[in-house]
């Protein structure tokens, strides 16, 4: 196999001919990784993260306004910083510019003595919207403003390119509605989720008591009741994942013909989304069987459950009550969190959310220079190098399904940094006095910029993070890759480090996105974006084999007590991490050009790569907040994403010389080989 042929660690010390310690002054330690956050008294082959992340884990403590920290969150509290000057000084920027208005928006939020004085005035034609409704065709009304503005409706709603004509607009609409993370949290009688169950009733009646309305306890248990119904229609997480599953289109008339029982011409209008030419419903069971709960159930418990969301959503930006009392259940009781992050902070983070290209410019003035673009885009040409080698070398895969794929990966498009063209936010009305206001009219402006495009060509330019997110993706409809300049920053991205702790850090986040094109769900996915089968079916076969395979070790591992990783549900970035490592791997010896890299404190090229890979993924996560992503987060926690991919990866062995009785040491016919 493929893996067995790459160079080992035993081969590169019998090349005489090394490349030169180069002088390093990385970010992080002289090269990129502190030893002194290592622990070197853990045997690499029993516990590789802590081995090398260790003695940072013993020092870090999770800042109590937080529910979770890692080295990300060192980035974002350096983008803070450079937002806050942009924040701060663009309050006195000229009336009228794009900087005021960010200006605007910050001093809005900030203004918290305005804001108690308001009350609920600026929501009160939200509620008195909500409180109006006397008719089906009200109550679709209102599911639409919900997913606009404040609050969730059973059903969600966006536009995208059409998962099967992706040269058009689709609208997609998918399962929504429930308060706590997951369907589990209202059907699965834990300690833990009763627990969790009290704690929301009690908070829906709390959010009802502080708005003055009366029977504040009659509603929340009538609330609560209708989420638990929704719960047991919903899909389990795992299998919303399925793209084929998820793909039903439909006209306006076939779905209104389909599902009577839910007046969908009126939920589109709302939308400014009538006449579509195509809509996609997603979990199709659980969509039609929720319309049936929109006719079944009493329009007084849909007021009292679209009043609680609408009050849920805008308590940010209402009095110090409100905030306070959301804090307390989504922050301490769901994620752990100590104390509220500094109010300054939350601005900037609304700020983002809502019109986050209006800063990004600057941003990345400051933090991202073109030979950090440079680079980037000579390590991912250099990984797509290394994954066309891989498929190629690929024994189980027939000719056409090698074409297939080199022509998706030879139009897979790279977008690094930025946008070539920033958004334009002229339409965008803000006022300084009125944070409730900003929100609604900024989510209904990105809402128009959607939907106003839907009968036009798709829109490739387009991103959907922005520059400082720490975060990367790809788009399977547009077959992208997307990196913004927030995460290629030390200690990810630094390039003043090593190469090797670089291609194991960044070039490995770098291949987990290239191979989500060829993931368990991105593989059905064809070059121009299109759900097309590619595979022949003898390839599927062995793709699925060692992808079952890969499902069953992940579902051993058990974070929380009692509480498992869902090897089903994390199964596509448990593939692209286990893929991603291999590509970055592949990649870096690329870059090497046949030289064996030098010697670094004693430690070897392909040892500083794997290092860089585990010190990417250091994190310290609190248990509410853990236990909530075990329920719904398709991503496993960093921990074995250290753990659970190094031991199917047999260059790792090599590297650290790991035994055959080492804690993670797996058989090779054990281990997971895809790529």
């Amino acid at each position: 196999m493929l893996l067995n042929r790459l160079r080992s660690f035993a081969a590169a010390l019998a090349v005489t001919t090394a490349l030169a310690a180069p002088v390093l002054a990385a970010v992080y330690g002289e090269w990129g990784v502190p030893l002194e956050d290592m622990d070197t008294a853990v045997k690499p082959g029993d516990d590789f993260y802590m081995y090398v992340n260790g003695g940072w884990d013993k020092r870090v403590e999770i800042p109590a306004d937080r529910s979770g920290y890692s080295d990300g969150t060192d980035i974002q509290q350096r983008a803070e910083t450079d937002l806050h000057e942009i924040a701060e000084s663009a309050k006195t920027a000229e009336p009228g510019t794009l900087l005021r208005k960010v200006g605007d928006f910050y001093a809005s939020y900030m203004d918290e003595a305005a804001i108690e004085k308001a009350g609920l005035t600026p929501l009160q034609p939200t509620l008195d919207a909500i409180n109006a409704i006397a008719t089906p065709a009200d109550l679709a009304k209102a599911f639409a403003d919900a997913v606009i503005g404040f609050g969730i409706s059973p059903f969600g709603m966006y536009t995208e390119a059409d998962a099967k004509k992706p040269t058009a607009y689709a609208v997609y609409i998918y399962q929504s509605g429930l308060g706590l993370p997951d369907r589990d949290y209202y059907l699965e009688d834990t300690e833990e989720n009763l627990k969790y169950r009290a704690a929301y009733k009690a908070y829906i009646e709390q959010i009802f008591t502080l708005a003055g309305i009366a029977d504040a306890k009659v509603k929340a248990e009538a609330v609560y009741d209708l989420e638990l119904k929704i719960a047991k229609i919903h899909w389990p997480a795992e299998e919303t994942r399925d793209a084929l599953k998820t793909y039903n289109p439909y006209s306006e008339a076939d779905l209104a013909k389909e599902s009577p029982d839910f007046d969908w011409p009126a939920f589109l209008a709302a939308a400014d989304l009538s006449k579509v030419p195509n809509i996609i419903v997603g979990e199709k069971s659980s969509i039609f069987e929720m319309a049936k709960l929109a006719k079944s159930e009493p329009l007084d418990t849909w007021k009292a459950y679209l009043t609680f969301h609408a009050l849920d959503g805008a308590a940010p930006y209402l009095t110090k009550a409100f905030d306070d009392a959301q804090f307390a259940f989504n922050g301490k009781t769901m994620s752990g969190q100590e104390t509220q992050r500094d109010r300054w902070k939350r601005a900037l983070d609304i700020i983002d959310e809502n019109m986050g290209e209006a800063m990004g410019e600057a941003y990345v003035a400051k933090r991202f220079p073109p030979e950090s673009k440079a680079m980037m885009a000579e390590m991912v040409a250099n990984l797509k190098t290394a994954l066309g080698q891989m498929v190629d070398e690929a024994e189980w895969l027939d000719p056409s399904t090698k074409t297939e794929a080199h022509k998706k990966l030879d139009l897979m498009a790279v977008k690094i940094g930025y946008p070539d063209k920033w958004r334009d936010y002229t339409a965008l009305e803000i006022a300084a006095g009125d944070p409730v206001g900003n929100i609604l009219r900024a989510r209904r402006f990105e809402w128009t910029r959607n939907t106003a495009r839907i009968e036009g060509p798709v829109d490739k330019t387009d991103w959907g993070m922005t520059p400082p997110t720490v975060n990367a993706y790809f788009n399977p409809v547009n077959n992208e890759i997307v990196f913004p300049a927030g995460i290629l920053q030390p200690p990810y991205f630094d390039p003043t480090a090593d190469m090797a702790v670089n291609y194991g850090a960044t070039g490995a986040t770098i291949g987990h996105e290239i191979s989500h094109g060829f993931d368990d769900q991105g593989r059905k996915y064809d070059e121009t974006g299109a759900l097309r089968d590619w595979w022949t079916e003898k390839d599927a076969a062995a793709y699925e084999a060692q992808a079952k395979m890969l499902v069953e070790q992940f579902n051993q591992y058990e974070p929380l007590p009692g509480v498992k990783i869902n090897g089903e549900l994390t199964l596509g970035e448990n593939i692209a991490d286990l893929a991603g490592l291999a590509i970055a791997y592949r990649a870096y010896h690329i870059a090497l050009g046949g030289k064996d890299a030098p010697v670094i404190n004693g430690m070897t090229g392909d040892q500083r790569f794997f290092l860089g890979y585990a010190m990417s993924w250091r994190t310290k996560v609190r248990d509410a907040r853990l236990r909530a992503r075990l329920a719904s987060d398709p991503h496993s926690p960093a921990y074995n994403r250290v753990n659970g991919i190094v031991r199917n990866f047999g260059p790792w062995y090599d590297a650290f010389s790991v035994p055959a009785d080492a804690k993670l040491s797996l058989p090779d016919a054990s281990r997971v080989k895809l790529w």
